[in-house]
């Protein structure tokens, strides 16, 4: 059996100072680890039919693209502002070290699909929020939140209490 957590490592003062950044990569240089990781993500959704998987840059399209595969659904960009070339709809959002924009294409998303939102890390939630209302802007319901790890300390969960949160590792 494969434990996740060793393969997350901390990178202290990472993208400021202050701020500890939990680091997927040894988790993606791992074969084993990113099957294990990917296959435990399915479980989180539990055979719930899904239309669309909709990751978040940058980190939350290596899993959200898989996921969707696994479920057949279509898969779904996040990025930040100026980052898409088609007409795109925009969400500010507030992160634990500043603000930003996210953006996603304005027909990403129809009336009524089932949408799983996926990304690496459930920090503020601020961006994980600022997804939910793009999706939502466009007709969507978000079915799961799932993530990697959440940051309990940081209370993500709290901003996303409207939604079904699963992450698969908590710190």
């Amino acid at each position: 059996m494969i434990n996740l957590q060793d393969f997350v490592r901390d990178i202290q003062d990472f993208p400021k100072p202050g701020v500890l950044f939990k680091d997927i990569t040894p988790l993606l240089a791992n074969k084993d680890a990113s099957e294990a990781c990917i296959n435990a993500l399915l479980t989180l959704v539990n055979n719930q039919k899904i239309d669309k998987v909709v990751a978040i840059e940058a980190r939350g399209f290596f899993f959200g693209m898989h996921l969707a595969q696994q479920l057949d659904a279509g898969f779904v960009p996040i990025r930040k502002s100026g980052k898409l070339p088609y007409t795109t709809i925009a969400e500010p959002y507030s992160l634990e070290y500043g603000m930003d924009v996210i953006e996603m294409h304005e027909d990403a998303i129809k009336k009524g699909d089932r949408v799983l939102l996926h990304d690496d890390v459930l920090a503020t939630g601020g961006t994980a929020k600022a997804a939910c209302k793009l999706i939502e802007k466009l007709g969507g319901v978000v079915v799961q939140c799932n993530f990697i790890i959440e940051l309990e300390f940081l209370r993500g969960a709290d901003a996303l209490k409207n939604y079904d949160v699963k992450p698969l590792l908590t710190y």
